[in-house]
C-alpha cells in the first residue's frame, strides 16, 4: 500500500501513537513488563507518559 492511499493525516497520527511506543519503552519496566498486577503496570504508564 502507498501513502496515498492511507492519506496524509491517517500517516501522521499513526506516526505519533508509533512515537509515544517507542518513547514509552525505553523505561525497563514498562517494556517488560516487570509489575505483575494491571494496576501497578497502568500506574508505571502513567509516570514514564508523564516524565515523556
Amino acid at each position: 500500500m502507498t501513502l496515498q492511499s492511507f492519506g496524509k493525516r491517517v500517516y501522521k497520527g499513526r506516526n505519533v501513537i508509533e512515537r509515544c511506543f517507542c518513547r514509552l519503552k525505553d523505561f525497563r519496566g514498562v517494556a517488560t513488563r516487570y509489575d505483575k498486577l494491571a494496576r501497578n503496570f497502568l500506574a508505571a504508564v502513567y509516570l514514564a507518559a508523564i516524565v515523556a
